[in-house]
């Protein structure tokens, strides 16, 4: 064995490596790759101290394992080898997620593996600095922070609340959308917050009960949101979203024309143990949109079996969700004035519906000066009703949107407050 050598560390690791196989997803991750590159070409040195250059190709690639643990905004290595296999997706956490009986062999190979995965993310600088034998070079090398792991009591702990954190993106982020047919996260999304809301506390109530309902497991209805523009219809879906996200609940939004792709995302959620929201914003349909007709399968069931775990809210600007025009109305084509029944019927299928009417003065006036309170905007009660009485009128009428766009118009004209 060589002078510096740690015991089997780097032999040990290697093999662990080699063997992953429940985890063997992790080994993508850039900065676990290259730290399974380190332990490789430390084992050589191991085996073959004296090999030209070897110990130069060890430095290097040492330096480049520092270089993609910086580039995570983290220097410490243990936080994120165990973000990595926490947030992995892997066929121990499907089956676990499912419910169904963990075979012995899997348990035990994910518990192996478990071990080897903490062996590396307790690692030193100073254990991999340890096969550098060229003391300026040695000196020369980066060092990286790291804190000492249990990571397989961390892994238990996650698979003890799986149906509260899920797993791989599901797991870092609450939000997704449809990108050619894949569920993508979004990384910023609206935070939108329930205290934030203001009126409509009988809607309101009503969605946070059927989405509280989903995540206890109980029948849960599919919800149509309808009423004018601006009335705080998707900020509430949003709020809800964001204030249930840490109980399990996970929204995926879905324009109208990837309506079709639903059942297939249906095939994906189905054996999550997260509860989901389709969000369908702004829904409606003209009389030549057959867009409709996949909708109304998913709703009605006839596309797959309807997932306990999945529920679809909308919103739409119309009742009945067609765009009816006065040409639809007065045609004399039979199919045409079918396929408009049709989908005026499509809003009945929802299980709750859901109206935003246009505040009143009064109503309206209270959102402005709760949104002014939050944001500790002084002003005179009487200029500043008249001023968003104003704001109303230039704006074609009373809404939430409305409020809200007068109270961040004082914010950014601050000379307006005096």
């Amino acid at each position: 064995m060589a002078a510096w050598d740690t015991g089997v560390t780097f032999r040990r690791l290697r093999l662990g490596l080699l063997s992953l196989a429940v985890f063997r997803g992790v080994l993508e991750d850039d900065v676990i790759a290259a730290v399974a590159r380190c332990v490789e070409l430390g084992n050589r040195l191991e085996a073959d101290p004296a090999r030209p250059g070897l110990e130069h190709e060890y430095a290097d690639a040492y330096a480049r394992l520092v270089a993609a643990l910086l580039a995570t905004g983290d220097a410490d290595l243990a936080t994120h080898v165990r973000t990595v296999v926490l947030d992995d997706e892997n066929a121990y956490l499907r089956r676990l997620g499912a419910g169904g009986h963990v075979a012995q062999e899997l348990e035990d190979a994910a518990s192996s593996e478990l071990e080897t995965l903490g062996m590396m993310a307790n690692l030193t600088a100073e254990v991999l600095l340890a096969p550098v034998g060229e003391k300026d070079l040695r000196e020369l090398l980066p060092r990286f922070a790291n804190s000492s792991i249990d990571l397989p009591a961390a892994y238990a702990e996650r698979a003890a609340s799986i149906g509260r954190t899920g797993w791989g993106m599901y797991a870092r982020y609450h939000v997704f959308r449809v990108d050619q047919g894949q569920i993508v996260p979004v990384r910023y999304p609206d935070p939108q917050r329930l205290e934030d809301l203001v009126d409509y506390e009988r809607q309101r109530n009503a969605i946070l009960e059927n989405t509280r309902a989903l995540l206890r497991g109980l029948p849960a209805a599919n919800i149509l949101l309808t009423g004018d523009a601006g009335t705080g219809k998707s900020s509430t879906v949003k709020a809800v979203a964001n204030a249930l996200a840490p109980e399990g609940l996970r929204i995926l939004e879905v324009r109208k024309e990837q309506l079709r792709a639903i059942p297939a995302i249906l095939d994906q959620l189905t054996q999550n143990p997260l509860k989901f929201v389709i969000f369908i914003d702004d829904l409606s349909f003209s009389a030549d949109d057959d867009n409709f007709a996949a909708l109304k399968a998913i709703l009605e069931g006839s596309v797959s079996a309807k997932s306990d775990n999945v529920v679809i809210y909308a919103t739409s600007n119309r009742r009945h969700l067609v765009r009816e025009r006065f040409s639809d109305r007065d045609g004399d084509d039979v199919h045409q004035r079918d396929t408009i029944q049709e989908i005026v019927s499509l809003s009945d299928r929802f299980g709750i519906h859901l109206t935003f009417y246009k505040p009143d003065k009064g109503v309206y006036l209270d959102i402005v000066h709760k949104l002014a309170a939050d944001r500790g905007i002084s002003m005179d009660e009487g200029q500043l009703d008249l001023a968003a009485e104003r704001f109303a009128t230039r704006r074609g009428g009373r809404s939430a949107r409305g409020a809200r766009q007068f109270v961040d118009s004082l914010l950014a004209t601050p000379d307006t407050l005096n």
